[in-house]
């Protein structure tokens, strides 16, 4: 993202939007959340999810739609979102287009923390050792790739680092699941790992909503610093802005939110990478302004794939996490092609 050169530069990019983002993103998340609801091998009209909420308890629709599709929805919505979120931020804080957690191992090492934790035995599936143990193996990747590439790296040194780091997980998560007890442990482990929201309760959600919601408190508290950095990181220390204790509030968050989402759901790619690019231009790529339009993308884009994936004839649910790797990586491709001067050593 190309820096303002002074203060006009950021007031100038702070302007009216054209239209109302937040409302209209707010409406469609809204609309894919009760159709996530009516979607499935039974299906509901909106009506019939509406009489379903209020209804005694015993009547089938109702267990349907709260026991088994409403935890899926909640935690489509608070995944997605925290991805999106998770994404913009490390966007803003890195001042480069391409960064997002996915790309840069966050998730892979979250998946390797708390898979190797599940096939030693020391947690389950539904223990609270399972998000702390994701969050560790998050922080220490972001940790990781920040400290190895520094603080003005190039684009092609981000992406060199991020995969050095999610090849270094992966091949933990491999050995672990050689290591595990039995093979059905491996092979739940091996589907946990397709990223799903299949079969999750309401104490999935219990999981990771604490852990998620401090992350977004986290995130968005450091939007103002957001814009401040755009104009580099001695314009932004110049301004006030604490540089190191904002790259650790937001590893940080970027830990809390993503190794939780991890811990119930596994390993969903490229919604941190997709949803801030849809908006960059609709807020005139103010990364202040970004946050929360990203963050609502990314739980309408997560909302809409599950929905999906329950839609395609199978003979089973097809992991929503190979769904968003699907689309993800073509529009990776596409932006690889956009940078391509920049990662030549070039100008973009």
């Amino acid at each position: 993202m190309s820096a303002g050169t002074g203060t006009e530069g950021a007031v100038a990019a702070t302007g009216a939007r054209p239209f109302p983002i937040v409302p209209v993103l707010a409406a469609l998340v809204a609309i894919l959340f009760l159709t996530s609801l009516a979607v499935g091998p039974v299906r509901l009209s909106i009506m019939e999810v509406a009489r379903a909420l209020v209804t005694p308890p015993g009547d089938a629709h109702r267990v349907i739609v709260l026991e088994i599709r409403l935890p899926r929805a909640i935690l489509a919505l608070a995944i997605g979102g925290m991805l999106g979120l998770a994404g913009a931020s490390m966007q803003g804080l890195l001042r480069n287009p391409l960064a997002a957690p996915s790309l840069f191992g966050a998730p892979q090492a979250a998946a390797f923390a708390a898979v190797s934790t599940l096939s030693l035995g020391l947690n389950d599936a539904l223990s609270w050792g399972l998000p702390l143990a994701a969050i560790s193996g998050a922080f220490l990747s972001v940790f990781l790739l920040i400290a190895i590439a520094g603080r003005n790296a190039s684009l092609l040194l981000l992406i060199l680092a991020g995969l050095a780091v999610s090849s270094l997980a992966g091949a933990g998560t491999a050995l672990a699941m050689n290591l595990a007890s039995n093979p059905f442990a491996a092979l739940e482990i091996a589907f946990w790992l397709l990223g799903s929201l299949e079969d999750r309760s309401m104490r999935h959600v219990m999981l990771c909503l604490p852990f998620i919601a401090v992350a977004a408190l986290i995130l968005f508290a450091q939007r103002g610093a957001f814009r401040a950095l755009s104009l580099g990181e001695e314009a932004a220390a110049s301004l006030g802005v604490p540089v190191e204790r904002l790259r650790f509030l937001v590893i940080l968050g970027v830990a809390l939110g993503v190794g939780a989402s991890v811990a119930v759901a596994g390993t969903i790619a490229f919604i941190g990478l997709i949803a801030p690019h849809l908006m960059r231009p609709l807020v005139r790529h103010d990364p202040a302004r970004l946050l929360l339009p990203a963050a609502l993308t990314g739980s309408a884009l997560l909302l809409a794939a599950d929905i999906a994936v329950r839609l395609i004839p199978a003979s089973s649910d097809i992991k929503v996490g190979v769904l968003t790797s699907i689309i993800g990586v073509p529009f990776f491709l596409f932006l690889i092609v956009k940078q391509r001067k920049s990662l030549a050593g070039g100008i973009a």
